[in-house]
């Protein structure tokens, strides 16, 4: 099953060989040697590579400590000591920060489901590890920590499945490292994060930290924090604190004011922070915090205690331990002191109350806990405001051509017309804009659009025209106009070069009294296309207000995306200015990130400005910049998170005439689809059957939860289709990616009325089309053997029926795409995604 790879790096090659001749599956290389040390390390690391990817051999390093187990007693490793059984999964990169933990781990008496050192990543990487971790029961949370992301597309899918039922925590160093810019990398890794799930924290000691409260206590539904203290200094500490981070003191509501005056000294501080002042009893602080419990402005509760002489800090802690479970409100505590404290705090620990020396500590660890629910709630929240995506597509063509004809003519930079006439074909709204080649053509433009205009440099080789005098605003007659012709002329000849004037074009002024924003792409070397929204216009670089965010985006991101600025609260309004159209900036957002999707020859997309006010929003000015027309296509940079895949939606004719659309599922889909899971028929009228049997159950109790995977969904891992019929979903169907595997899973599931004509078949055969187009080796499902009607529709379509499998419960079906030995899993240079555990009666699990 496994062998562990010592010896020196020049021998590795021929031992790896002889893995694969004996018909060994996996490798833990620990020898080091390989490209940490240069090209001649490289070279070896690729050989090791190509006879493992032909022998079918997995492995993990090299230049890895190895892999521990505490739960089985595996160490297959280095390090010299085993840990405790717990669970938490360490993953890391460095060999010496794993060496480091174990040994504060035996004093610190923390405890491991699983410590793997992924080392070099050559083949099993971070992505590899969670989607196994997702599945072990012996595993509550995950922590990594990360030198580099390695392949950024499957660690994202790997971690946005696993965040929905397990916290992932990262650090990772590099803060300081990034170029300045605007859209710096650090910041993208953060938007990266949030966009999975996963929590970021800064040091070592928050990393276990919040592994071991996530395992105790429930997420915050919002900021609002509670604090109970017995003196007034460490109750405004912690309200700084919390406040540095995103937290806020919660607003008492008058029942709760009035109900702690009922239990507390009357010199209680009738507020929050709550002061049950210096000579609390246990029994003021029970009796506090049960009724600060119930107020629902309350998200959560941070209980501190100093010692005072009337003070008995184990009675205060035992009298809290009822309330270590309070449902949603997490609860923490701080027992400021030494041994007077000691023992209470152990109290709280043991009960589940997580409890810190000092207050600070506990509010950093509140705005953690609000930081993951919320980047969690982000990604997830229902969607209202739709945004119709083959009506954007619309203009894709168009787009396509443009971008064709500028790389034909050797091109990188599209002048400002051209990158108008982008927007335009993606209904982003835009300025007028009409080309002048001469000072009598620009007067002719600016009279039949009418004063006042604006004129701005044509040039397909100045980035910049603000830089060599290109723009010239509030120009309101002919005269006026040639003469800034001429005078821009003179200016870009001396500033730049004369070949770099090519004309002008010529647009209205606009004069909108409103705010100018920029929105724009730009690449990371990790992460690929990553969007930028914020404050625009000339001081963009001195403002700094923006946010980042990874492509694709639907409406509830691009919202997300807006809060993130202190530009939004103007947008909402302010001083007398109304609301600016938040439906259409965001639909504008949507919009631009399907136009970056759609178009990877684009390297730089910039809107600047992007003039939004109460009455309208308009791109005055865009600069696109195009990879080099010698990059071929299929060395464009691809995003990071796969797009909706637009070329999958057809439509049919069904037996009795009606048409169905076919198309992936969106997670605007959420409403349709519980309408569609009532109606559906499946045994207990709780989880949608792939192949029901005959019962009719009409109402559905299924939990938000099932939801999220099906509507939410990972097309680097699943496609859902649903067939849509008179705006109504009718049937749907999903095909999932085996783990390290081609062979694709399958279910599918029709409502009663549209099972006889011909719907179900039309969907099987085009998961069966798209099973093939994605690489599948094979795509299959199990099904009950009672499910007669299911046997006999899959054998119709050519599917070949098995054994029995289950005690003679389930019968495989299995339809076979390619030659399965020619196949090699995926998972090592593509887009992998873990099907998880076949469940043959679960339509979308």
């Amino acid at each position: 099953d496994l062998v562990i790879v010592v010896p020196p790096a020049a021998t590795v090659p021929g031992v790896i060989q002889d893995c694969v001749d004996q018909g060994v599956k996996n490798a833990i290389i620990i020898s080091a040697g390989f490209k940490e040390v240069g090209p001649e390390g490289e070279k070896l690391e690729l050989e090791v590579q190509r006879i493992a990817t032909k022998g079918n051999l997995r492995i993990v390093g090299p230049n890895c400590l190895g892999i521990i187990c505490p739960t089985s007693g595996l160490n297959a490793s280095f390090a010299n000591l085993m840990p405790q059984k717990g669970s938490v999964a360490f993953i890391s990169q460095s060999g010496a920060m794993i060496t480091s933990v174990l040994d504060w781990s035996v004093s610190q008496k923390v405890g491991f489901s699983a410590v793997i050192s992924i080392g070099s990543m050559l083949d099993m990487d971070f992505s590899s590890m969670i989607f196994y971790l997702a599945k072990d029961s012996a595993t509550k949370s995950i922590v990594l920590y990360m030198e580099s992301i390695g392949n950024a597309r499957n660690f994202l899918s790997a971690a946005r499945e696993c965040s929905l039922t397990k916290p992932i925590i990262v650090i990772k160093g590099g803060r300081t490292s990034h170029t300045g810019s605007l859209t710096g990398s650090d910041a993208v890794l953060d938007a990266a994060f949030k966009r999975a799930g996963v929590l970021r924290v800064d040091s070592m000691s928050d990393l276990f930290e919040m592994a071991d409260v996530l395992s105790k206590q429930p997420l915050p539904n919002g900021n609002r924090l509670a604090i109970l203290t017995n003196a007034g200094g460490p109750g405004v500490l912690a309200t700084d604190a919390l406040a540095s981070h995103g937290g806020v003191v919660a607003e008492l509501s008058p029942k709760t004011v009035q109900d702690l005056s009922g239990v507390l000294p009357a010199a209680w501080s009738h507020g929050n922070p709550i002061d049950v002042l210096g000579d609390a009893t246990a029994k003021h602080y029970a009796d506090s915090l049960e009724i600060v419990a119930k107020d629902p402005n309350c998200d959560g509760f941070l209980v501190i205690l100093t010692p005072q002489a009337m003070t008995a800090p184990t009675d205060c802690a035992v009298a809290l331990t009822k309330y270590a479970k309070i449902q949603g409100k997490p609860v923490l505590a701080s027992w400021m002191g030494g041994p007077d404290v000691a023992p209470g705090a152990k109290v709280l620990n043991d009960a589940g109350i997580p409890t810190y020396a000092y207050p600070d500590m506990a509010c950093r660890t509140f705005n953690y806990m609000h930081q993951y629910q919320t980047n969690l709630d982000s990604n997830y929240d229902r969607i209202d405001l739709k945004v119709d995506l083959e009506a954007v597509q619309a203009g894709k063509l168009q787009a396509q051509k443009l971008i064709a004809s500028v790389r034909a003519s050797g091109r990188s930079l599209l002048t400002e017309a051209e990158s108008k006439l982008l927007l335009k074909a993606y209904g982003i709204p835009v300025t007028p804009c009409e080309l002048a080649n001469s000072p009598q053509e620009a007067s002719a433009a600016a009279e039949k659009m009418g004063f006042p205009v604006v004129i701005k440099l044509n040039s397909t080789t100045i980035t910049h025209k603000t830089d060599v005098g290109g723009v010239v605003l509030n120009l309101h007659t002919s005269y006026a106009v040639e003469k800034a012709y001429n005078d821009m002329k003179e200016s870009v000849s001396r500033l730049a070069s004369p070949e770099g004037f090519e004309g002008v074009t010529v647009q209205p002024m606009i004069s909108l009294k409103g705010y100018e924003i920029i929105l724009g792409s730009s690449l990371d070397p990790q992460l690929g296309p990553v969007l930028l929204f914020g404050t625009g216009g000339a001081l963009v670089e001195v403002f700094q207000d923006s946010a980042v965010a990874l492509p694709p985006l639907n409406p509830n991101l691009a919202r997300k995306m807006l809060q993130e600025t202190k530009l939004y609260k103007a947008l909402l309004g302010v001083r007398g200015m109304g609301s600016v159209d938040m439906d259409q900036l965001i639909q504008i957002m949507v919009r631009f990130s399907v136009l970056i999707l759609d178009l990877p020859e684009i390297a730089e997309c910039d809107i600047n400005p992007l003039i939004a006010s109460e009455d309208s929003i308009m791109s005055l000015d865009a600069r696109v910049l195009l990879h080099d027309p010698s990059v071929d296509a299929v060395d464009l940079p691809q995003p990071s998170i796969r797009p909706y895949p637009h070329q999958y939606v057809c439509s049919y004719d069904l037996d009795d005439g009606s048409k169905a659309k076919l198309r992936p599922i969106l997670p605007e889909d959420e409403g349709l689809m519980r309408h569609f899971y009532a109606r559906a028929s499946w045994p207990d009228g709780c989880d949608p059957a792939s192949m029901p049997n005959e019962e009719e159950h009409p109402t559905c109790t299924l939990d938000r939860q099932h939801l999220i995977r099906t509507c939410f969904v990972d097309f680097d891992r699943s496609i859902v289709l649903v067939a849509e019929v008179d705006k109504a979903i009718m049937g749907a169907g999903r095909i999932s990616r085996e783990e390290m595997s081609d062979d694709f899973t399958f279910s599918l599931q029709v409502l009663p009325e549209c099972r006889k004509k011909g719907l179900g078949s039309k969907i099987l055969k085009r998961l069966i089309e798209l099973s093939r187009m994605e690489g599948a080796a094979c795509i299959k499902a199990d099904v009950f053997c009672e499910n007669k009607r299911a046997l006999r529709f899959l054998e119709g379509h050519g599917f070949r029926l098995g054994v029995p499998t289950h005690s003679g419960r389930l019968v495989p079906a299995k339809y076979q795409l390619t030659d399965s030995s020619h196949h090699r899993s995926r998972s090592r240079t593509g887009s992998k995604a873990l099907a998880g555990d076949r469940k043959p009666t679960l339509m979308m699990s």
